[in-house]
This record gives structure tokens, C-alpha cells and sequence, in this order.
């Protein structure tokens, strides 16, 4: 209530500006003193949901006591690396020679916890390394946030509350089930926490005790955090002894179009139509179902995606980060890097441009789902149909190039009406 009161006031006043400058005037943006108030008002009103969710008032009190709005937990929001980056400098960064270098070292050093849980959940050693080098450089970096303050910014107001809110109730369920002291419970900015990145709903669900000693410590026990990691990718449908996928090479006058991993055709099929290894030898024969993923468009590399690399995205819905992770396991068993060439000459588009692109399209009769910044699914659909309708090869990867005219052909549009 005493949040809803203070937006209405700061709505009130604004209305009145906007009266007095003129309705075409912009409305200011709340100052930093009148959200740190509705953050307040929005932690003291969370309580009575979180009580209701069965948490008891001195756990609520003594994990947000000391909380305030962090608004450089706000901006990160907006700007994921896996979303934000080219694809080529987040490989750059997440299979490094210091990265491949480094879990090659934990193989050898951890390789009694990595070959019993390996074996009790039929999930590769290395792929439970590399997601361990991805998600916190092999412990070095699991984030000093402070879990409460963090979620609660993200839960108060933003793109993810939909998110943070149940994140939110599952951390003090956490503290009130475990006995964690709130400080000792650390986290990245969006939450994710401990040696392999929980959230706080996966580890009330699936976190598990690799080491028998009847606790549960992501942080600091290494068996816990890879048996819980192995657990979650087991449950998701980890099929033991088949790849994820691998590099291949794609035929002159490849219908690009069909390169979507929501498009999967049987192994023999993208063979019939010319697919080969990336050293140019012929794919084996298989009925088995796989998609074509080009992680930069038609001027990248191509890779033949297995189901293995979709339980990878559920533990981190990034194909980026997906393939960050398969590469690096495959390079820490010493396999070759990615043979073909990026195209580091393509800028990427901001945040801002590719909000233009999503309106854009939207203005064009597109179907773009969200209108958040984001590339997914339904937004590269709609470029990919663009591209089609314009005689382009329909890859479905935004560029300068293909906003600017796609923006132009909106504006042509709207004038026209």
C-alpha cells in the first residue's frame, strides 16, 4: 500500500508538470531519493507476501535489514554479456587458453569427486568443469552481491520481476531451511550464487549433498556444487555417450532459412542436402534428430546441434552461453578450436537499436513476442522472413546493415499511411 501511495504522488505531480509545460513535454524520470523511497515501501510490503509463503518474520527481518536499492544491479539488468556481446568476444573471454588451461588442472586435481559423480549421473567430467569455469572461473568468482539486496532490486521494479519475486522467496526459504547467516549468502547481480551459479529455486529443487555429510554448500563445498550441477542435467535429459553437436560446413546455396535450432531434421537429411564435416568428410548416417545452429549468421561458423546442447540451455537459456560450454569441454579433452573464421568486422547492435529493430519489425506486421532488446526466437523469425521477402540469405542474424533497412522500409510505410 505505502508503495502504491508514493507512485501515485510522484504520477500526481508529474501530470501536473506535464500541464504546465504542455503535453508533448517529456515526463522526468523519478529522482534517486523517491525510488529509494518504493523500494523501501516495496521491501517493507514484500513481507506480508513472504509470510504468507510460509517465511518467518525474523528470517525476512534479518535478510533485508541492511538492503537498499542498488541501481547498478538496475543497469546490469539491461545488459546481459550473453545477449549484449558478439558472439566471438564472449568465446574470446568463456574458452580462453587461461580458461582451457585451468580446467585441465582441475581435472587432474578434482578428478576423485569429478569421477564419481560423473559416473552416478552420466553427465560428462568436462562438461560439468567447463560449466564450472563459465559460471565462477573455477570458484574465483562467485559474486559478492549480497543475495537479498539483489533480488529485491530486481524484484522491486525492472524487466525481471517476474523472475526475482519467486527468486526472492526461495532465498529466505534457503536461509530458514539451511541456517545460512544472510551475510555468508553472496551472490552475482541477478542472484545466481555458489561455485556452479544457482538460483535459488533450482537449488531448493535439485541442489543435492555430493559428499555425504548432510549439508548442502554451494559456496564452499566443491562435491555438493558439481553433484548438484550434474543433477539438474541428468533431470533435464542429459543422454550419456552422445555429443552435443560439432563444427560442419554448409554447401553452396544452402537454404538458410532452415538453420534453426527449433528446426531439427534427422542427421541423414542435412547430409542429403550437402552438409559435411567441417574438413569437408561426409556426415555419418543416422536417423537421429539435429539442428543447424549459426551463431553468427551465414558469414560465421556452423554447427550441427544435438538434443545434449538444449539441456545445456536449461541450465542457462543463452545459446551463447550453450556453446561456450560444449566448446570449452570439447577443447579441455584437447579437441581443435572452431576452424572457420568469425566476422569480427560486424558491429554489434546496442540495447537501443535492437529495441529499434523489434519496432521496427512490429511496424512492418512482424510478430516480434516481447518487445524487451532481446533477439529471440520471434525476433529472428521476423528477420528471417524480412531477409526472405528481400532476396537476402534468410539467417535470421541482425546487423547495422539490415536495421537501417528494415527501419527505412517502416518509415516508407508509415508515410505512405
Amino acid at each position: 500500500m505505502r508503495t502504491a501511495v508514493l507512485l501515485l504522488a510522484y504520477l500526481l505531480s508529474m501530470l501536473l508538470l506535464a500541464a504546465a509545460y504542455g503535453a508533448e513535454a517529456p515526463l522526468p524520470t523519478p529522482s534517486p531519493a523517491v525510488e529509494d523511497a518504493a523500494f523501501a515501501s516495496f521491501v517493507h510490503d514484500f513481507k506480508t507476501t513472504a509470510t504468507a509463503a510460509g517465511i518467518r518474520p525474523d528470517i525476512y527481518d534479518a535478510a533485508t535489514a541492511s538492503i537498499a536499492r542498488n541501481q547498478h544491479i538496475s543497469e546490469l539488468n539491461l545488459n546481459q554479456p550473453e545477449f549484449a556481446k558478439p558472439i566471438w568476444d564472449y568465446l574470446d573471454n568463456a574458452v580462453s587458453p587461461q580458461r582451457i588451461s585451468d580446467g585441465q588442472i582441475v581435472l587432474i586435481a578434482d578428478h576423485e569427486v569429478l569421477d564419481r559423480v560423473a559416473a552416478k549421473y552420466g553427465v560428462p567430467k568436462e562438461i560439468l568443469v567447463s560449466i564450472w569455469g563459465n559460471e565462477s572461473n573455477y570458484g574465483r568468482s562467485m559474486g559478492g552481491y549480497n543475495m537479498f539486496e539483489a533480488l529485491a532490486t530486481l524484484a522491486y521494479d525492472g524487466p525481471r520481476t517476474d523472475y526475482a519475486r519467486p527468486q526472492l522467496i526461495a532465498a529466505l526459504k534457503m536461509m530458514q531451511q539451511q541456517n545460512f547467516a544472510a551475510s555468508a549468502m553472496t551472490s552475482s547481480w541477478a542472484g545466481a550464487f555458489g561455485q556452479t551459479q544457482f538460483v535459488p529455486t533450482t537449488f531448493l529443487r535439485e541442489a543435492v549433498d555430493g559428499d555425504g555429510d548432510s549439508k548442502i554448500d554451494l559456496w564452499t563445498d566443491v562435491a555438493d556444487a558439481l553433484a548438484s550441477t550434474a543433477n539438474v542435467l541428468s533431470n533435464a535429459g542429459w543422454k550419456d555417450g552422445k555429443p552435443w553437436g560439432y563444427e560442419v560446413k554448409l554447401p553452396p546455396g544452402f537454404s538458410f532459412e532452415d538453420a534453426d535450432l527449433d528446426a531439427p531434421k534427422t542427421v541423414a537429411a542435412w547430409k542429403a542436402r550437402g552438409v559435411t564435416t567441417v574438413t569437408g568428410g561426409e556426415l555419418a548416417a543416422s536417423d537421429e534428430a539435429a539442428s543447424i545452429y549459426l551463431p553468427a549468421g551465414a558469414r560465421g561458423p556452423a554447427f550441427l546441434i544435438f538434443p545434449n546442447f538444449k539441456v545445456v540451455l536449461k541450465y542457462n537459456n543463452a545459446a551463447s552461453y550453450a556453446l561456450a560450454v560444449c566448446l570449452l569441454a570439447d577443447q579441455l579433452k584437447g579437441a581443435p578450436a572452431v576452424a572457420a573464421a568469425w566476422p569480427r568486422d560486424l558491429a554489434p547492435l546496442s540495447r537501443g537499436e535492437r529495441m529499434a529493430l523489434q519496432d521496427s519489425l512490429a511496424k512492418l506486421g512482424f510478430d516480434i513476442g516481447k518487445m524487451d532488446g532481446l533477439i529471440g526466437s520471434k525476433s529472428r523469425a521476423a528477420v528471417r522472413a524480412w531477409q526472405k521477402a528481400h532476396g537476402l540469405p534468410a539467417d535470421g542474424f541482425a546487423t547495422e546493415d539490415l536495421l537501417t533497412g528494415i527501419a527505412m522500409e517502416a518509415k516508407t510505410k508509415l508515410a505512405g499511411n
